[in-house]
């Protein structure tokens, strides 16, 4: 897991290729003010889901993982504290919804080791050992995942 600011992004790129196009995108585009739904950079290689979506109470929001993708999730507006666990550490009984291939996600019903919160402007890269419970919090926010291809 990686936590930093837009700005900082040079930084990261060079760790998968498709990094910096991505970061160029979203510095390059009113994100705040983009239609809601899903972007297509790249085909299913590289997207954005531009979402408006209700937080959850801490207690109420379960962990996911992903196989597939690397998700860069960045706030656009709002406060939102995310969840973390690495995949390993997963108790393996609490697996709400196993391992869906087609859509690269399972979901566990465990308590994330670490909370964090985040700000507009930062980012957070999560790969498939970690294990995250994003939209924490009160109220609406406005964000971005963006999905990088493995």
């Amino acid at each position: 897991m990686i936590v930093s600011k837009i700005e900082n992004s040079s930084r990261i790129e060079n760790l998968h290729p498709l990094f910096k196009e991505l970061f160029d995108y979203v510095k390059s585009h009113d994100m705040l003010h983009a239609p809601l739904g899903r972007i297509d950079i790249k085909g299913n290689e590289l997207f954005i889901n531009n979402s408006n979506p209700e937080c959850k109470k801490r207690e109420d929001q379960v962990l996911e993982l992903h196989h597939q993708y690397i998700d860069i999730q960045i706030l656009l507006e709002g406060n939102e504290t995310m969840g973390w666990k690495p995949t390993d550490d997963l108790n393996k009984e609490s697996v709400v919804s196993p391992y869906n291939e087609k859509e690269d996600y399972a979901l566990y019903n465990d308590a994330p080791t670490t909370f964090f919160d985040i700000r507009p402007g930062q980012f957070v890269i999560f790969y498939p050992e970690d294990a995250h419970a994003p939209i924490i919090g009160e109220g609406k926010i406005r964000k971005m995942v963006a999905k990088v291809k493995l």
